[in-house]
């Protein structure tokens, strides 16, 4: 149970933290910096592990994994799609 709140926590503390680059993002519409590349590999890493994270929900352990994952793969996806629009808006 220790370790299941631990991973729940540390998850969360993970995904959360992708919160202030997409904030930066919207604020200042800027994505020069930004590696796509680096976060569409992040991102299919993130896809590998959800299908992971599926297997073991669907056994009946990793509920917490599953549930962190996820929200990593929203927020990555997010900061993906951010820079895509952003980088189409400054090549026009």
């Amino acid at each position: 149970m220790l370790f299941t709140a631990m991973q729940l926590v540390g998850g969360l503390i993970l995904s959360v933290g992708w919160i202030p680059q997409i904030v930066q993002i919207i604020r200042t519409r800027s994505v020069a910096d930004l590696s796509l590349k680096a976060y569409l590999l992040m991102l299919l890493g993130i896809l590998l592990m959800e299908a992971y994270a599926v297997n073991l929900a669907a056994q009946g352990v990793g509920l917490a994994f599953l549930i962190t994952n996820s929200l990593s793969l929203a927020v990555v996806t997010t900061v993906v799609l951010l820079i895509i629009r952003y980088r189409s808006r400054g090549q026009q």
